[in-house]
């Protein structure tokens, strides 16, 4: 079993999942604003898997979607971090850097913080060449955050998981190299 990597940004402890984060998990997957740009909600049991994916993904490589956790409150705010996606995507094999947080921590840079610490785990720690992100073209939040991060805009292409016919199955892609990071 590999490591378990886990670290801390200026605000936030991005760690290793527990149970008392699907509640809080639950809410904000449940939440039509944090979930705009996914093809549905998800009900309870379905972020209690997605969570317990991410806990095993942690377990299994000693990195992935971390759980968020600001330093202040110990408060559970979503996930940030680094992932391999299991759909085959255009520009696979690759692994993606993302995030979910909840809304009432919308707009105050904590995707951000957190993802620039993940992309420093990715190149410093794990030796990456590249990290990707994603979104459907319409989501600009999380546009932004991405061009905030230095990534930069590589085409559009079909989500294999959208189905055809829905406005979200449009996505941009985003790129870092590592000869682009600036640590």
């Amino acid at each position: 079993m590999p490591d378990l990597i886990e670290f801390e940004t200026e605000r936030l402890f991005l760690r290793q999942w527990t149970l008392a984060d699907r509640e809080p998990f639950g809410a904000l997957n449940a939440d039509s604003r944090v979930m705009e740009f996914f093809p549905a909600r998800l009900t309870r049991a379905e972020s209690d898997a997605m969570a317990d994916r991410c806990q095993s993904s942690i377990q299994e490589r000693g990195w992935g979607f971390w759980a968020a956790e600001l330093k202040a409150s110990r408060e559970f705010i979503g996930f940030i971090g680094l992932h391999t996606p299991c759909a085959e995507l255009p520009f696979s094999p690759c692994v993606e850097v993302g995030w979910r947080l909840s809304f009432e921590h919308w707009g105050k840079g904590l995707a951000t913080e957190a993802a620039r610490g993940a992309l420093r785990v990715g190149f410093a720690f794990l030796g990456l060449r590249e990290i990707v992100s994603f979104t459907a073209i319409g989501n600009f939040r999380s546009r932004a955050v991405m061009e905030r991060l230095a990534m930069r805009e590589s085409g559009a292409f079909e989500h294999p998981q959208i189905p055809k016919g829905s406005s979200l199955r449009l996505h941009c892609l985003y790129r870092l190299s590592h000869d682009h990071y600036d640590a």
